[in-house]
């Protein structure tokens, strides 16, 4: 065993929950307890550990990426004193003790599923990605594959994303997004606003998109998704309870200063929460 050790509460099997609550995701793939993704050319496998996870192979390349993925970069200790105010986290953080979001660490592939994404279901948009992997993805393993590489889908034609599903509005977005100028790496290092005025510049990239990339991929805390569906159905059976309809985009915006910085992790123990109170 190679284990990657985590500071802190940690609990592999919430984390990884999402993986398994929208359908198999080829680029992240779940198998007998274990969680796979291509990295640099070679399958990682990532397996639940004490004091971490088992990742094999371990090493300064692979490292990042499953530290990303097992959502090791959030810090769950000043979150869980944070909630301790609040009677509903309070009760989230017991019942999920442990839970830290995985993380996207790839720009691209992150900003492509959300627009998978756009309108549909989750489970409508692994389906869709799933088939954009299988046919362009990169190098193969036993059980994931590569996300497609953005040079290789800027090569591509309309009809070729059409072929796969997507409709041809989301088909023209993502070719415009990896055909753009934007270094996509380089975001990290800009403030959440400049992120917002840099991507909200390309088509069909809007609020919904970027806020979902600063949570998602660049793990910042004060992200708060208020046109999410699911984050203000999340948000209204918590804090609303009985209300005859859920909060408007702006009522959860409003919340979101309730949470001040913690809007991240309560945008996903909240929907990680309902997901569980659902089942």
């Amino acid at each position: 065993m190679t284990l990657l050790p985590v500071a802190g509460p940690y609990s592999f099997e919430l984390s990884t929950e999402r993986f398994r609550a929208f359908g198999n995701d080829l680029a992240n793939a779940w198998h007998e307890g274990a969680l796979y993704r291509v990295t640099g050319g070679r399958e990682v496998r990532m397996a639940a550990a004490r004091g971490g996870a088992d990742v094999e192979p371990l090493d300064d390349e692979t490292r990042p990426v499953a530290e990303a993925v097992l959502g090791y970069p959030f810090e769950l200790e000043p979150f869980y004193a944070f909630a301790a105010g609040d009677g509903i986290l309070r009760g989230l953080v017991e019942t999920l003790d442990g839970f830290r979001p995985p993380l996207s660490p790839e720009p691209f592939e992150t900003l492509v599923t959300s627009i998978s994404a756009q309108q549909v279901s989750l489970r409508a948009a692994i389906a869709i990605r799933n088939r954009l992997v299988d046919r362009y993805g990169g190098p193969h393993g036993e059980h994931a594959i590569g996300f497609p590489p953005r040079d290789r889908v800027a090569a591509l034609e309309e009809d070729d994303l059409f072929a796969l599903g997507y409709s041809h509005r989301k088909a023209q977005y993502i070719l415009a997004l990896a055909r753009s100028e934007v270094d996509l790496d380089a975001l990290g290092g800009l403030p959440d606003e400049e992120i917002h005025a840099v991507l909200r510049a390309l088509p069909g990239i809007g609020e919904w998109t970027v806020d979902w990339f600063l949570a998602r991929h660049l793990a910042r805390p004060r992200s708060w998704p208020a046109g999410d569906l699911a984050l203000r159905k999340a948000v209204s059976r918590f804090y609303r309870g009985t209300g005859p309809e859920d909060l408007s985009i702006e009522e959860t915006r409003a919340m979101g200063d309730r949470f001040d910085p913690f809007q991240n992790l309560t945008a996903h123990y909240l929907l990680t929460g309902a997901r569980a109170a659902a089942a």
